[in-house]
């Protein structure tokens, strides 16, 4: 098939290196403009635009999908088919009937949940047990098309979602090359998704993951599994910044009577106590420090029992 590919970030790439393997052919990849990074504010490429020159395919970068010149730029590059996946930008019904066979776009949930910008980290930051991948023919909603095929997956108990964005990412990578030939065919019964069980995540931000303590140690836990790598979770230690990069759900004894956010010190083991139940904060990282575990530094920062954070 000839296909326009639309994407942007990492998850996009696994699927546009498996369509070019596939022997599709590739007319043109869409992505975001080039952004600023660093000090400099050089100009930094995408994952995807890396990708699609890697491969000399044609790039175009509008910055509005939707305004006529990038439609008419767009409508230059013949396609069967769009397949988006994260591409950040929402499509116009125009473009999205232009192609033979529509726009389909690669999801990383069980749609009709978690619809929307966030749906890897909110599926372990709400202690969801299992996600998936949807391919979903697109129309002019947010993620509310018919879905064509899903594929799901457990989530780990220790799993982060950065290990489950590498995951999901390769479990698209490998349903849309199973679907494309399908549609092409006809084969798919595109199945209209239930509204009454439809959930919306928005993008996530870094105050998202400042920690309340007096919530429970398991959502607490979830919610440093789900923020892992990024925004990150956080709380405050003697007015400065403590990320918190791993923890475990603990019974301990010591904090029976502590104030949630209170800190226990035991055998150079550092534990908090949460509005229900104790967590062991295995690594963390304060402002202006390197990541370690709890035990460097510890030796390296006096604490005492009576400390509370936040």
């Amino acid at each position: 098939m000839k296909i326009v590919f639309m994407g942007t970030p990492d998850f996009a790439v696994g699927a546009l290196e498996s369509i070019i393997k596939a022997g599709h052919e590739v007319t043109c990849v869409v992505t975001q403009p080039d952004k600023p990074k660093g000090r400099s504010d050089k100009l930094v490429p995408c994952p995807v635009k890396e990708c699609a020159l890697a491969h000399g395919l044609n790039v175009f970068q509008p910055k509005k999908i939707r305004e006529p010149e990038a439609v008419a730029e767009l409508k230059k590059y013949p396609a069967d088919i769009y397949v988006v996946a994260a591409f950040g930008q929402i499509l116009t019904k125009e473009i999205l009937d232009y192609p033979k066979y529509g726009c389909v776009n690669i999801h990383a949930s069980i749609l009709p949940k978690y619809r929307g910008a966030a749906p890897i980290q909110r599926v372990i930051i709400d202690g969801e047990k299992e996600t998936g991948v949807t391919i979903m023919q697109m129309d002019e909603g947010i993620d509310t098309g018919d879905i064509l095929m899903c594929r799901r997956t457990a989530i780990g108990d220790e799993e982060t979602g950065g290990e489950l964005f590498d995951r999901l990412a390769g479990i698209g990578a490998e349903l849309i090359i199973e679907a494309l030939p399908l549609i092409e065919s006809g084969a798919l019964n595109p199945t209209p998704q239930n509204e009454a069980e439809s959930t919306h995540v928005p993008m996530l931000k870094k105050s998202d993951g400042q920690i309340d303590w007096s919530k429970s140690a398991a959502v607490i836990k979830n919610l440093v599994r789900g923020c892992a790598p990024w925004p990150g979770t956080f709380t405050f230690l003697d007015g400065k910044n403590l990320k918190i990069w791993r923890v475990d759900v603990v019974d301990s004894a010591d904090d029976k009577g502590n104030a949630a956010g209170e800190i226990t010190v035991t055998d150079s083991r550092l534990f908090v106590k949460c509005g229900d139940g104790s967590l062991e904060i295995k690594e963390l990282q304060l402002e202006g420090k390197k990541r370690m575990d709890a035990g460097s530094f510890l030796r390296g920062y006096a604490l005492k029992n009576s400390t509370c954070l936040g």
